[in-house]
């Protein structure tokens, strides 16, 4: 089973932002130590709690400290951009990394109307989002109606499972990351497979799981570890706006002058996460690639301690061996 991490660069309070893309950085540098199958990054516009905008930029910079890791764009969001200049970077990227780059992509327009406004797209048709996804694919195989530099062998294109991306990757022949409750939905994941057409490219549907998890020593400190980012996805829907991962305690503290529909979400995100000890999360992990029959995984960890961070790595890094 392939591993690969996604790190979302997610801010802390008190740390600069430059300091959380250092982090980021490095912690690639060490998942290539670990011998992690990849390392996937996300492009997220304007957002607080997130510090990086540009995968490719950031990959260019994690790949050049790197050995064999390979480089995931987790995803490029093609509502953002021309066609042409998703193909052109993931050209450079592979020319400066051979072999090591994986293209994914996805649908997500900004968090909200002033950074779709400013990015230059108020909203996209899924029949524009299909046509542009198709063109990507062409420009990146060398098959578009103008040629994108450097030639370089073209990456693999995986689709990120939003804007009906499991229907639409299907259709087009190409492997997709799923995550959240669409993991639990048998039928759309069976139908992904029966309905899949071949390509040239790939030839059998792949599925990647997109899972968030934590582990501890104990359970209890791996579920508890799981609050700052559940927090700040609970609390965003109050505040308007993705905000900084915060400690622990603080959370606990907030959460306990919240009201009942807040203290609900933080709980559902809460459980939407697979944290326990290493056993735990090894028999987990288990239990949901019989159920879905992913063929590699997609982890994220996320909380507010990095060195709890650092010991999921290690510890699912164990599970390679």
């Amino acid at each position: 089973m392939q591993i690969s991490l996604l790190d979302r660069t997610r801010t802390r309070v008190g740390d600069t932002d430059a300091q959380t893309v250092a982090a980021t950085v490095d912690r690639a540098v060490r998942a290539d130590e670990l011998g992690f199958h990849g390392f996937w990054v996300a492009e997220h516009h304007s957002v607080p709690g997130i510090a990086s905008a540009t995968p490719g930029l950031l990959l260019a910079s994690i790949g050049a400290r790197t050995r064999r890791i390979r480089l995931g764009t987790g995803g490029i969001m093609v509502p953002n951009h021309r066609p042409l200049v998703i193909a052109e970077q993931a050209a450079l990227l592979e020319a400066l990394h051979p072999g090591r780059v994986d293209l994914g992509l996805g649908g997500s327009l900004g968090f909200i109307p002033a950074v779709r406004e400013a990015l230059g797209r108020m909203r996209v048709t899924d029949e524009e989002y299909r046509n542009e996804i198709a063109q990507v694919r062409a420009l990146v195989r060398g098959e578009g109606p103008v040629r994108t530099m450097p030639r370089v062998a073209a990456p693999p294109i995986y689709l990120l499972a939003i804007r009906g991306g499991l229907t639409l990757a299907a259709e087009l022949g190409l492997p997709v990351i799923v995550g959240g409750s669409l993991l639990d939905n048998a039928e759309a994941l069976e139908a992904y497979r029966s309905n899949y057409v071949p390509s040239e490219d790939a030839p059998e549907p792949r599925l990647i799981a997109n899972v968030d998890v934590m582990i501890a020593s104990t359970r209890e400190r791996a579920r508890e570890l799981l609050l700052p980012e559940a927090w700040a996805l609970a609390d965003s829907r109050n505040v308007g706006e993705f905000r900084a991962l915060q400690p622990v305690e603080e959370v606990h503290r907030l959460r306990a002058a919240a009201g009942a529909k807040l203290q609900q979400e933080l709980a559902r995100q809460v459980r939407r996460g697979i944290a326990g000890t290493a056993d735990d999360v090894a028999e987990r992990l288990e239990q949901l690639v019989a159920r879905t029959g992913a063929e590699g995984l997609l982890v994220s960890s996320s909380t507010f301690d990095r060195e709890a961070i650092a010991a999921t790595d290690e510890a699912l890094a164990a599970l390679l061996t």
